[in-house]
């Protein structure tokens, strides 16, 4: 098993305004915890396009400047679409702690998208513990991450 993320590096992590509220949630978790985090907004309830938040958390990730994403929106799925446009970002919907770990052991996943809607509080800080501690199998899922990318 390959080891989780390098937590000397801020988290990544943007929502629009269906995920505000609970952003705002995750970031009091990282903080009780003491870890960095780059926060991409939004900084309000007022509607905004989660493409706007999605691009910049992937593109953080992706260049290495964040040891992985958190996104959030109304179904996470926007952010998800939106995110999994970049080359080496594997975002994954997860709605439950079983989710959470194995997007994380058979994915390599490294953007969680958490949809606001159709998450009771507290799954999600649970999600984010999962997946921020939870490594890579590698194994017969490399094969399989090896071939997600197009180019």
């Amino acid at each position: 098993m390959h080891s989780p993320f390098d937590l000397s590096k801020p988290i990544a992590i943007g929502s629009d305004h269906a995920g505000f509220d609970y952003k705002e949630q995750l970031i009091s978790f990282l903080d009780g915890k003491g870890l960095p985090y780059k926060d991409f907004g939004t900084y309000s309830k007022d509607s905004v396009d989660y493409p706007d938040y999605a691009h910049p958390v992937a593109t953080a990730v992706e260049n290495g400047e964040a040891a992985f994403g958190i996104l959030l929106c109304g179904t996470a799925n926007g952010v998800a679409i939106t995110a999994n446009k970049h080359q080496h970002i594997r975002a994954a919907l997860c709605w439950g702690e079983e989710i959470a770990k194995l997007t994380r052991e058979h994915n390599d996943a490294n953007i969680i998208c958490i949809p606001a809607r159709f998450v009771r509080e507290g799954v999600a800080e649970r999600m984010v513990q999962i997946f921020m501690t939870t490594g890579f199998e590698g194994g017969r899922h490399l094969n399989r991450v090896n071939k997600i990318a197009c180019a």
